[in-house]
Order: C-alpha cells, then sequence, then structure tokens
C-alpha cells in the first residue's frame, strides 16, 4: 500500500485535473495519483519528464532502453512495469529487454551499448572522462545532454516511487517477464 493516499481528479484543482491520466495510455496511473497530493510538484513533475521523454535527442527505442537501464539498476519495478509496454510499442524487443533486466549490455550493438553503459554511470554517480568520450565518439552534446537529463529524470522518479512505495496498477510483469500471461 502506497504511503500517501491515491487521489482523485476532485482532489486537484481544475487545471490539473488532467495530469493524473497518462496521455500514453488514457488512464490514471498511481504515479501521478499519489504525485497528487502536491498539485503543482505533479504539474511541475509532469512537465519536466514529459520534456526529458520528447526532447532527449534519442529515437523512441534508444530512449527506452536508457530508460529500462535506470529503471533496472535502480531497481524500480513500477517504471520498469510502465516501460516494457511502452518499449514493446516502439520496436524494443523481448530479448533487449531480458538483456537490460540481466545486466547483459554486451548484447547492444556499440552505439546502444555506450548509451545504456553511459545511462547507467550517470545513476551510479560514476562518469568520468572515459565514458564521456566514449559516447562523444558517436553523438553530439545534445545527445549527451539528453541522456544525462533522462538518466537523471528516471533515477528521481524511481527514488520518489520508492519513498512513496508506490504500487503498479497491475500485477507486476517481472524482471524477467515472467508475470505476464
Amino acid at each position: 500500500m502506497a504511503r500517501v493516499p491515491y487521489v482523485d481528479e476532485s482532489a486537484l484543482p481544475t487545471e490539473h485535473q488532467d495530469l493524473l491520466v497518462s496521455a500514453l495510455q488514457g488512464k490514471e496511473l498511481n504515479i501521478y495519483r499519489a504525485i497528487g497530493n502536491n498539485p503543482d510538484a505533479l504539474y511541475g513533475l509532469r512537465t519536466f519528464l514529459g520534456a526529458l521523454w520528447r526532447d532527449s535527442g534519442l529515437d523512441p527505442e534508444q530512449r527506452e532502453l536508457v530508460i529500462l537501464a535506470v529503471t533496472c539498476e535502480i531497481d524500480s519495478a513500477y517504471e520498469f512495469h510502465q516501460h516494457v509496454a511502452i518499449a514493446r510499442d516502439v520496436g524494443v524487443s523481448d530479448s533487449d529487454i531480458l538483456a537490460l533486466a540481466g545486466g547483459d549490455f554486451d548484447h547492444f550493438d556499440r552505439g546502444d551499448r555506450r548509451l545504456i553503459e553511459y545511462a547507467v554511470a550517470v545513476v551510479r554517480g560514476t562518469v568520468d572522462d572515459d565514458y564521456h568520450d566514449a559516447l562523444a565518439a558517436s553523438y553530439g552534446p545534445e545527445t549527451i545532454v539528453g541522456v544525462a537529463s533522462l538518466a537523471g529524470g528516471y533515477l528521481l522518479v524511481g527514488r520518489l516511487l520508492a519513498a512513496l512505495d508506490v504500487e503498479t496498477e497491475t500485477p507486476f510483469v517481472g524482471w524477467r517477464l515472467e508475470g505476464e500471461e
């Protein structure tokens, strides 16, 4: 059970009521219902994460690989669960998802592996010149900033979800995708 109540739209100011609904899924999500206890924080977080999600400089598949790598690194079941479906929708294979969950970055081609390793280094706080130079060999400053921002943003979300103990809306898909029918 979450450590804060899940609010419904009637608890929010009119201008924030639509923030409980996922633009992708078209339904209210527990993450937003929990953060909705502070409507201004919900607005700020949705705005911030939306910008990172849209404007990271990555294509949708790369974006989801980075997000899934971060969720695995920080053990954020909620975000992993949400992004498995999103990743699949943009073309990420189950074998890629399972490789990320198992920490097998060698599964990926050089470009994607560099993005994933850099994102994990951001989360760990271990980005050094070697990580930066490896990523900069394939990507420009806009993408480097986008990857670092995306990784940092989802690190923040994962820690927030853990602090509030937000649970998935449906049974957890499982780190090995074993929870699926």
